[in-house]
């Protein structure tokens, strides 16, 4: 117990700034004082533990005070050098800035990106931010630069491969001057996205800075010596790794055995990093504590066959850790190793700290002082929360265990408690879990770390002085990278055992550690009471039984066992209740949803029935126009909208299943995200126009839903769909001959046949539009006066499953309540005519923010406004969810626009 007060404290300190991480001001005074209150009344109710209630409250508001204080100096200085009233007055503002680069430049495709500590800024062109003259900033001479401290992220658009050769060059610590303008970073735009502009600010970075091409930077390398320097070194030592690495590994190898030996991810294989991912392998391939144990048992072996002694041995290696530290790439988990390693190797020198979760406590706590917002930080959060679980639930597990060969019980206890451990944050940031994760960890982890981590090593370090030799023993490290990769690919060849999982509460996580620790605690003491040997006093006993087992200094009385028993069935049991409350999708209590994403300049809307149906109507995409001559400007892993936003926001949100998906049309910035959905979740059924648009990308898309035998339904006028009881979807358009929908023919104009169809869902009622034209609206409101579309929906039968609308005249004749505006508010659809007679209550609008078409466009605004409708757009708002419950529709919007 004598070393307990420094766990008490690191924890108590980590309790702290993730209080003070969620409420700040008068908030935390309030829940200090809370705290304070129920602290000094256990610390009178139980005098023995005052000692450990003073230490508890003295971190708590040591820690608290200490995260304000670095969140009050945490902010930009840029606007008052710049003389701007707020941070919105110098979004887009032109500056030249003087500095350093402060980070090693990532050179992808067409832009270069690296951190930049500024110490001069002055506006270009002799105008403030605020957008007034001023005087002393007359043109751009050295006396109107401003001195300021700050670091931006900048980010450099690359014309030419000249200019990309050239960017290759510019080195951490090289002093640049830059001309450009600064942007704000981009918060989340959809609930439950990824914020990079909270990202940044982790970082201590406010500011994107971007430039026009690499004429517009003026690099130089650094004069004298400092950290800096240092780094810049240890970037050239691991560029020159790389480098070696390439010449002795061949493709995709290379790649993989860079992030496996050194940190370096850039060059690994995408799909390679997936298919680890998914079967929760990514830690392989980041250097973690296991990198770092590998390395110092090395280490110590190398130096005793150099018959060092022991205490020359532990100097050496604590001085060489560091060093480990540095060529890795300085990443939380491993800077936790290191700092671990080095407390214990100089605690295995003075006899200090040789309990492990002491020397865990003090790294966390020399970290999250250096760096209070290494808190935020996933890989810190994996690295300690792992490491200190094995610590306390692996001697619980080993006894339940017994079972087991002693060696093999030992491995199964670790994977097992590694897996259960970091689980709840594995499905909080990720949201998903592979049920085949524990039998990979359990066979790739020795496997690679102690055979291929070390070949590969030595086919660098032998390839390093003897290429020939590295590369015969590369050739060995392939083949069994090769085994890696074909047994990782058969496990991910059952994608039935990949489990989706919303994003769990912090109380749900608790919750989950608590009953983890207390079914394994009562487990382990049921365990032992059963294998505990009861001899009589008169009993005889076999020789050579130790002397504990033939006379037990106690024998637990039966309804001890019964309460042990009772209480590992009941953690079994709340256990069980969490996950199964966990892998429930986001639900409305009742109400239907109309989720309208933020997916840019595209379309992707979801929608979630009052009984948990999910319909997904059409993904976004990324457009390309590169021509084939640009194929430099390529990058490693270009942004596609469904694989980076789709996809991972609906995996947030729990949806294991997608009932149907919606194509409205081929163009790419409706389909093409739908084929990473295809890829990664289940659909039950595929929905499009009946039509092929004639491009490779939707060919795939079309190919993808026939390799995954998912039912495909050609859309046209007169048909129906019902996925439950009070949802009813009405298809109005495409209007298809019968020709046109036996042949699937191909149109290359893909806007004119969108879906367009009528949801009634709890008494809310929608139009969905896709891209329609003028002439389609036209078209289907001739059928509806006409009368022949209710005819149509009632008498043709056709309908996507069973349950079918039987009459649609009262849903076809009835006002809307929410349209959304076809085309992203092109002014080639959304006449007058059409408004006029759906007569919406409220318009939604999908648009880019600042896209290059200039949507939505102001006729189609003034004929909404004509309407009386109120407009939600995307460009302005983010995403836009519409609840709705008996009848009644509620709005809300991820981002408040000023009025």
């Amino acid at each position: 117990m004598k070393q307990r007060p420094l766990i008490v404290f690191t924890v108590s300190w980590i309790a702290g700034s993730s209080a003070a991480y969620a409420c700040s001001g008068s908030r935390l005074l309030l829940l200090i004082a809370g705290a304070s209150l129920l602290l000094a009344a256990l610390g009178m109710y139980r005098r023995d533990f005052l000692r450990t209630v003073i230490i508890i409250w003295c971190a708590l508001a040591a820690s608290g005070a200490y995260w304000e204080l670095q969140e009050a100096a945490n902010v930009s200085k840029l606007p008052e050098a710049l003389q701007a009233a707020d941070a919105a007055q110098m979004d887009g503002a032109s500056v030249r800035m003087t500095g350093m680069i402060a980070s090693a430049v990532e050179v992808d495709g067409d832009r270069a990106d690296f951190v930049m500590s500024v110490r001069q800024v002055v506006p270009i062109g002799g105008t403030a931010a605020s957008g007034k003259p001023n005087s002393r900033d007359a043109g751009t001479s050295k006396g109107s630069e401003r001195t300021v401290s700050e670091k931006v992220m900048v980010q450099v658009k690359l014309k030419s491969r000249q200019e990309q050769e050239a960017a290759r060059q510019w080195q951490r610590g090289d002093r640049v001057r830059i001309s450009g303008s600064l942007a704000q970073p981009q918060s989340a735009r959809n609930f439950g996205g990824f914020d990079y502009r909270q990202y940044l600010v982790t970082q201590k970075i406010h500011w994107l800075f971007k430039a026009a091409g690499a004429s517009n930077v003026q690099a130089s390398p650094p004069s004298g010596f400092g950290m800096t320097v240092l780094l810049r070194w240890n970037d050239q030592a691991r560029n020159g790794l790389s480098g070696m690495i390439d010449r002795i590994f061949q493709e995709p190898h290379a790649g993989y055995m860079k992030g496996l030996i050194i940190g370096l991810q850039d060059d690994l294989d995408p799909e390679t990093y997936a298919e680890f991912s998914q079967l929760g392998l990514t830690h392989i391939l980041a250097i973690s504590g296991m990198h770092v144990a590998v390395y110092v048992g090395c280490l110590l072996y190398i130096f005793s066959l150099l018959r060092l002694s022991r205490e020359k041995s532990l100097l050496l290696v604590m001085l060489l850790v560091p060093l480990y530290v540095l060529l890795s790439g300085v990443s939380p988990s491993v800077v936790r190793a290191g700092i671990m390693s080095m407390i214990g190797l100089y605690a295995a020198r003075k006899g200090m700290l040789k309990d492990g979760l002491n020397i865990l406590s003090a790294a966390a706590l020399l970290m999250l002082l250096w760096n209070p917002y290494y808190l935020l930080s996933v890989s810190f959060q994996l690295s300690f929360l792992v490491t200190a679980g094995l610590m306390v639930y692996v001697p619980l597990i080993h006894p339940q265990l017994s079972f087991l060969p002693s060696k093999i019980a030992g491995a199964v206890g670790v994977t097992l408690i590694a897996q259960l451990v970091s689980f709840p944050l594995t499905i909080y940031y990720f949201n998903q879990f592979s049920l085949l994760s524990f039998a990979a960890n359990f066979v790739l982890v020795p496997f690679i770390t102690f055979l291929v981590l070390p070949v590969g090593t030595a086919a660098l370090l032998i390839g390093s002085l003897w290429l020939p030799g590295g590369k015969m023993l590369a050739a060995a490290a392939e083949w069994l990278d090769d085994l890696s990769f074909w047994l990782v690919k058969w496990m991910n060849g059952y994608p039935q055992f990949v489990t989706i999982w919303k994003s769990p509460s912090p109380v749900w996580i608790a919750s989950y550690f608590i009953a983890l620790y207390g079914l394994l605690y009562f487990g382990k003491g049921w365990s032992l009471s059963r294998r505990q040997m009861a001899v009589e006093p008169d009993a005889t006993v076999p020789l050579g039984v130790p002397h504990a087992a033939r006379r037990p200094e106690t024998v637990l009385p039966s309804r001890t066992k019964t309460r042990l028993a009772a209480g590992a069935l009941g953690g079994l049991c709340i256990l069980i209740v969490l996950l199964y409350a966990g892998y429930q999708p986001e639900h409305f209590r009742g109400a239907g949803a109309v989720q309208v994403l933020d997916v840019g300049q595209g379309d992707s809307i979801l929608i979630t029935t009052p009984q948990g149906k999910h319909l997904l109507v059409d993904g976004g995409g990324t457009v390309s126009f590169r021509k084939a001559e640009d194929g430099w400007k390529e990058r490693k892993q270009p942004f596609e909208v469904g694989a980076k936003v789709l996809v991972p926001l609906l995996k947030k949100r729990g949806i294991h299943r997608l009932d149907a998906v919606i194509v409205t049309h081929g163009d790419q910035d409706h389909a093409g995200g739908m084929q990473a959905v295809l890829e990664q979740i289940p659909v039950g059924a595929f929905l499009f126009n009946g039509t092929m648009a004639g491009t490779a990308a939707f060919d795939r898309l079309m190919a993808a839903a026939v390799d995954k035998d998912i039912p495909i339904y050609a859309i046209h006028q007169g048909m129906n769909y019902a996925p439950d009881g009070r949802t009813q979807l009405v298809f109005l358009g495409p209007i298809l001959s019968q020709t046109d929908q036996e042949a699937l023919p191909v149109v290359k104009d893909q806007n004119h046949d969108s879906v367009v169809f009528l949801l009634e869902m709890n008494g809310g009622r929608f139009l969905f539009t896709g891209d329609m034209d003028k002439a389609s609206e036209e078209q289907i409101l001739e059928t509806l006066d006409s009368g022949r579309l209710g005819e149509a929906v009632a008498d043709n039968g056709q309908t996507v499953d069973d349950r079918g609308l039987q009459t649609a005249g009262k849903l076809l004749e009835a006002p809307v309540d929410v349209i959304k505006i076809a085309h992203h508010g092109s002014k080639t659809a959304s006449s007058a005519e059409w408004l006029n007679r759906w007569k919406p209550a409220a318009a939604v609008i999908s648009a880019g923010v600042n896209n290059l078409y200039g949507h939505p466009h102001a006729d189609v605004l003034q004929r909404i406004s004509e309407e009386g409708a109120a407009v939600y757009r995307t460009d302005l708002q983010g995403e836009i969810q519409f609840s709705v419950k008996s009848g009644k529709i509620r709005v809300r919007t991820k981002l408040i626009t000023k009025s």
